[in-house]
Order: structure tokens, then sequence, then C-alpha cells
């Protein structure tokens, strides 16, 4: 088995270990040996059954492992010498349907009952919540977060570090500008010009975010 840390002690990064828990229960890969903090206070805590051992200034105790960060992890936080290009994994809940032809990166987090298809793409630590829908052709760029029960229909094109909000849709075509903001339930129907907070149904400008 390999060794595996999470990046981050929030609670997605305790639900991730049962993630990790999951996925070894039906192909055992991981040996999560727990949590690194950016808070060295909370060194020596247990989380979900798994200990924080570490803060981020510690990485050089644990060179070898295999990484996966939470939704609010920071690379900035670490020290180059993690090499996340590299020692990033997919954590893939083994409920979720994932199309052969989808292309998942590194970093990215699919929580149980989300389905990925034909074609889509998604970039480095994109967060995927439980229930959502990423449709055919659908192109997730860099540190996208999907709430849950997120519904993407065909050829969606979310561009880098926006947040979509519990259960909002989008129409298919559309493109959602850069560090967008789509709130709970809203439903997008047209293009979002890039740091937009778009709210309601159908969805509306509210302010620059």
């Amino acid at each position: 088995m390999k060794d595996l840390l999470i990046l981050g002690t929030g609670v997605h990064s305790r639900e991730m270990a049962e993630i990790v828990d999951r996925v070894n229960g039906t192909d055992p890969i991981w040996n999560l040996l727990g949590y690194i903090s950016v808070d060295s206070g909370v060194v020596g805590e247990f989380h979900n059954g798994y200990p924080v051992i570490g803060s981020a200034k510690q990485y050089a105790e644990f060179e070898q492992a295999y990484v996966i960060p939470d939704n609010k992890w920071r690379n900035a936080a670490v020290d180059p010498a993690w090499n996340l290009e590299t020692r990033a994994i997919r954590l893939i809940d083994p409920s979720a349907v994932v199309s052969r032809t989808a292309d998942i990166s590194p970093g990215c987090v699919i929580y149980p009952h989300s389905f990925v298809g034909l074609n889509a793409q998604l970039g480095r630590n994109v967060f995927c919540l439980s229930g959502c829908i990423i449709n055919h052709d659908v192109r997730l760029d860099d540190s996208v977060i999907l709430a849950s029960g997120v519904h993407l229909a065909g050829s969606v094109h979310v561009e880098a570090n926006c947040y979509l909000g519990q259960s909002c849709t989008i129409k298919q075509n559309v493109t959602i500008g850069a560090g967008s903001l789509i709130g709970m339930g809203a439903v997008v129907t047209k293009d979002v010009p890039p740091r937009s907070v778009i709210i309601g149904n159908p969805g509306r400008f509210l302010r620059v975010r």
C-alpha cells in the first residue's frame, strides 16, 4: 500500500478520510497516515479516526507520501519541495460513475453518487461534493468547487477558481467566467463574465465578486 496524506483538517478532510476507507474497501491502495494542517496547534489531535500528524512546514518528514488537498487548502502554505505536481492523487468515491473517456487531473476529489460524462475534463484540484452531474464535454478548469447537487449540462465550461453553489444548474454551452460565484439554486442560461456573483432563476447578475 502507498502512504497518503490529506492536506487540511476541516470537515471535508474528515469526509475525505471516509472516501479513502471506501476506496480501500474495494481495492486496498492507500495507507492513510493522517492529515497535514496549516495550524500547528492541532497537531496530535484525531479527526474521524486519523491523526493530525504534522504542519505544512514539516514536509521533509513525509516527502515520500502521496497527497490529496481538501477544498480549502492553499498551495501557497506549502514549501515548493512538496512538489504537488507529481505527488497529488485523484480521490474518487467508488459510488461515483465516471466515463472511461473523462480526463480527471491530479488533486481532484469526487464525492459519492456523482456522475462524470463522456469526454469531460477536470483540471487540477477540482472539488466535487455529493450528487453532482458533470455531463458530456464539460470542462472544469483548475480549483473549481462544486457544492452538492450541481447540474452541468453538456459542453459547459467553468473557468478557474469558480464556486458553484448547492443545486445550481448551468445550461448547455454556457461559459462561467473565472473567479465567479453561482448562488445556491441558481439557473444559469447564458455566459457569465469573470468574477460575477449570479443568483436566482433565471440567473441574474448581483455584483462583482
